[in-house]
């Protein structure tokens, strides 16, 4: 493991992706492994932490999920637009060599079978909580956290320092077409009235 990466608590975990980026999701079943990016993912509860994603019917990773019922939330860099775009433009039903052709490196944390994508900036491990309506009906996925971790170049404290990293650190925020926003400059309201 990357000597940046650390352990977040986990009842700070929401706050990995409560500014909204875009995410990468991985999942393994079988000897399969495979990367898809998703920009509907949410928090939705502190204890356990939980959180919502979005994943379509006709991906392979939807597949794997079920079957193993774990996946991981990672929050790609700015780095790593290119490779974005393409695990999510992508699919390993049609390209079997997707992750490959995508650059995308694999690493393994102990204690947990699903693998983490080497060069993002927070990872989220997930239980999948199932939920057949949501899942069949609007592609929602329900993941209890029980593992989060950060880069501690931006994320350390409980908190996102995206003004103190390198840009290259920043999340990526997808809009279509295969255009992408980074993160912009921290503002902060008077929290005394």
């Amino acid at each position: 493991m990357d000597k940046h990466i650390a352990p977040v608590a986990l009842e700070k975990a929401y706050r990995l992706i409560n500014h909204g980026p875009t995410v990468l999701v991985s999942a393994s079943h079988a000897g399969v492994n495979n990367v898809m990016a998703a920009a509907w993912c949410c928090a939705l509860d502190f204890a356990p932490p939980k959180l919502t994603v979005v994943i379509d019917k006709a991906t392979r990773t939807r597949a794997l999920v079920e079957n193993s019922g774990n996946f991981v939330i990672q929050v790609p860099t700015v780095a790593q637009l290119q490779l974005t775009h393409d695990v999510g433009s992508k699919s390993l039903l049609q390209e079997p060599d997707k992750l490959e052709r995508a650059g995308v490196e694999l690493f393994q944390i102990d204690g947990y079978e699903t693998p983490f994508v080497a060069g993002c900036s927070a990872w989220l491990a997930c239980r999948l909580i199932p939920e057949a309506h949501n899942q069949n009906t609007y592609d929602l996925f329900i993941g209890e956290v029980v593992g989060a971790w950060s880069d501690t170049r931006v994320f350390r404290d409980g908190h996102w320092h995206f003004e103190d990293a390198n840009p290259e650190l920043g999340s990526l925020h997808y809009i279509a077409g295969g255009n992408f926003y980074a993160i912009g400059k921290a503002l902060q309201a008077d929290t005394d009235k």
